[in-house]
């Protein structure tokens, strides 16, 4: 049986290309609620799907370590998601044929790809958009925003994710009325019930995304209902179909590269798909970096952190507080303001909660050694003084 990778249990199969944490911290941006198919499946390690593919992901201070799979027999009638990653090839642009040495490591459906691909890389850079410099737009945050640059020192490295627009939108549907770990197993079953197998790991089965084709069937809504999807299971349906029927199956690709607020605003004609999801599938998916999804959770960030007036008697967030608050930050952050609001929601999950208590702790023990450093240091002083005194 095929087994989850280990860095250290397999050295040779691993690749790896230059990324300090600084840059990228994989618990941080893979766990942040940012997307549901990744789980760490050994210390520091996490397994997911991503283009297609089956992933482990780990890294050490100045290096991220990738190992693929690849499944070794067709599913048959599963195999149904090849275009998919023909899409994402040539999303990426036409790459230099290779001769690929498979190394099998088990009789299983799951080989692991031992020699160097550069696709591979491609697909990993863009997936975390390594050409955007992090610790850059730290600094230019950091300089504008006191309360932002406290939160910087402890939450490094949280990077947004540029995902496949058909995951990201299907999986935000889901995540009406939802919290992190709920979606993440209702994501789960969604690909589980309608998507192609990719491996078996330590029997466990990753499956690929299911594609707008799958979602399309009218069977859809009542299997998704009784997997306890509820209204949604209506919305999943209802919003492949809608993209089928009055688009094709590219739009969401294409709204890449259309304007943010008309790319939103096309979002919203779908069923289920309201200013929250439409801004969350524009920043994680379509590009749009001032793309800045509030919910009652962010709202809150704003009033406690940044002494945000506007709504602060309501009970629920209006369209206008909405938009008060997306135009606030904007303003304070500049272009890449979604990735900036990332790194608080981020900093502000109850999961977290414990790196945050680490860092104080520490920073009162570094406190309290350097109070004893200066009391030993005035009591020097002391000493030195009287001695002088008495010659």
């Amino acid at each position: 049986m095929s087994q989850h990778a280990l860095l250290s249990a397999s050295c040779k199969a691993w690749r790896s290309l230059s990324c300090p944490r600084s840059e990228l911290r994989l618990d941080l941006t893979l766990g942040c609620g940012q997307t549901f198919r990744w789980r760490e499946t050994a210390d520091s390690h996490w397994t997911g799907v991503m283009r297609g593919k089956v992933w482990t992901l780990t890294q050490t201070e100045d290096t991220l370590w990738y190992y693929v799979y690849s499944h070794n027999n067709n599913p048959g009638p599963e195999n149904r998601q090849k275009g998919k990653v023909e899409e994402e090839e040539q999303l990426l642009g036409k790459m230099s044929k290779r001769t690929t040495c498979i190394k099998q490591e088990d009789e299983g459906l799951c080989t692991v790809l031992s020699e160097p691909d550069k696709k591979e890389e491609e697909l990993l850079r863009d997936y975390f958009q390594l050409d955007v410099k992090l610790g850059d737009l730290y600094k230019n945050w950091s300089t504008v925003d006191p309360h932002f640059k406290h939160t910087a020192n402890i939450f490094t490295g949280v990077r947004l994710l540029r995902q496949d627009p058909v995951e990201c939108l299907f999986s935000f549907i889901c995540s009406s009325n939802n919290h992190i770990s709920r979606i993440q197993g209702m994501v789960e079953r969604l690909c589980q019930t309608l998507g192609t197998l990719l491996c078996k790991l330590d029997d466990v089965a990753y499956h690929d995304f299911p594609s707008l084709q799958d979602l399309t069937d009218p069977c859809v809504e009542m299997r998704l209902r009784d997997l306890g999807f509820g209204y949604r299971a209506r919305f999943l349906q209802q919003s492949s179909q809608m993209i089928m029927n009055s688009h094709h199956p590219d739009w969401l690709q294409s709204l890449r590269s259309t304007p943010y607020l008309q790319a939103r605003d096309a979002l919203r004609t779908l069923p289920g798909v309201g200013l929250k999801v439409a801004d969350c599938v524009c920043l994680m998916s379509l590009d749009k970096f001032e793309a800045l999804p509030v919910d009652t959770h962010v709202w809150q960030i704003a009033k406690r952190d940044y002494n945000f007036a506007p709504g602060t008697s309501q009970k629920t967030l209006t369209d206008r507080v909405y938009k008060e608050i997306g135009d606030f930050y904007r303003k304070l952050w500049g272009p890449y303001a979604g990735w900036a609001q990332s790194v608080l929601f981020c900093a502000d999950l109850k999961k977290f909660q414990k790196l945050k208590e680490e860092v104080l702790s520490e920073d009162k023990t570094e406190l309290k050694i350097d109070e004893r450093k200066r009391d030993r240091c005035a009591e020097k002083q002391k000493t030195q003084k009287k001695k002088s005194k008495r010659t």
